[in-house]
């Protein structure tokens, strides 16, 4: 059975007759009687009796006629909902947490003036659960740091940051003009969780330069790390972007580690089967005036 059928079975019930019927949705009357017998046959009950050339609602008719005005008004209303979300696009954007804290707010703050009608949604999470929303379509384009793994990703890369190892103000290596890998052996080490792009990256360097840390804190919270380096806990790595405020006011101190250069790209990621929306469009080219 389609809408179709039940369109014509009402009008048929509300007219009382399958011309009247037929008059009304501007068809012919043997659609109208082709239409009522098959959906007769379908069932296997009578829905009109004909009596006196006048038709009547059987009592199936009539519990017929009671879902199909609901099916039919649902009907009716879901096209209305979906004709109205038609004229108000969205977007779901996953970033980093780095992304999140330094970027995210003055993308927002653009793609508002462009497409002031798109209701956006951000989800802040370390970049590998960013990649398994992008695969999992839960967010439509994510915008990361650092390596993505997966092939079914298009990964664009929109602009440059770079890792710094920090310490309080008052940390033993605040005031070394110069630091080396081998004067952070042993020091206590604030990370951040596994999954982090920035965790992986420095740890893999220290790792391959044999240089040992104690991981005394560990957290996803970009301001709880950043809290116990200024109360002194130990070292850690931030985007040096997170930290530009804290370092303007002396509260964090970028060690001078001339052997750690760690420049990476902040990409955007979409799946490869994505649709390119204008959203997505849109987010692309506020990236792109952000690289220049």
């Amino acid at each position: 059975m389609t809408i179709r059928h039940l369109e014509i079975f009402t009008a048929v019930a509300d007219t009382g007759g399958m011309s009247a019927a037929a008059k009304k949705m501007h068809i012919s009357q043997p659609t109208v009687s082709q239409a009522v017998a098959e959906m007769e046959r379908y069932y296997g009950v009578k829905l009109f009796e004909r009596l006196s050339q006048k038709i009547y609602l059987t009592k199936e008719g009539e519990l017929m006629l009671s879902f199909s005005r609901h099916i039919l008004d649902s009907f009716v209303q879901m096209e209305k909902a979906v004709e109205c979300a038609a004229k108000k696009s969205s977007l779901r954007i996953g970033c980093s947490v780095s992304v999140g804290t330094c970027l995210i707010n003055d993308i927002l703050d653009e793609a508002k003036e462009r497409m002031p009608e798109c209701e956006i949604s951000v989800l802040v999470a370390n970049s590998s659960d960013i990649e398994q929303a992008i695969l999992n379509n839960e967010v439509d384009l994510g915008i990361v740091e650092g390596i993505l793994r997966s092939r079914d990703l298009v990964i664009t890369p929109v602009c440059e940051d770079e890792l710094v190892v920090v310490c309080g103000k008052d940390h033993e290596l605040a005031q070394k003009e110069k630091v080396t890998l081998d004067m952070l052996e042993g020091q206590d080490y604030i990370s951040r969780e596994s999954g982090s792009t920035e965790r992986n990256q420095i740890e893999k360097i220290f790792e391959d330069r044999g240089i040992y840390l104690k991981r005394t804190f560990c957290s996803m919270n970009t301001e709880a790390i950043k809290n116990a380096v200024i109360r002194g806990r130990g070292i850690a790595v931030f985007s040096k972007r997170i930290v530009e405020n804290e370092q303007k006011a002396g509260d964090i101190v970028i060690l001078p580690l001339e052997e750690l250069p760690v420049t990476r790209y902040i990409n955007m990621a979409i799946h490869k089967n994505k649709y390119i929306s204008p959203g997505i469009n849109m987010i692309k080219e506020i990236l792109e005036v952000q690289e220049n």
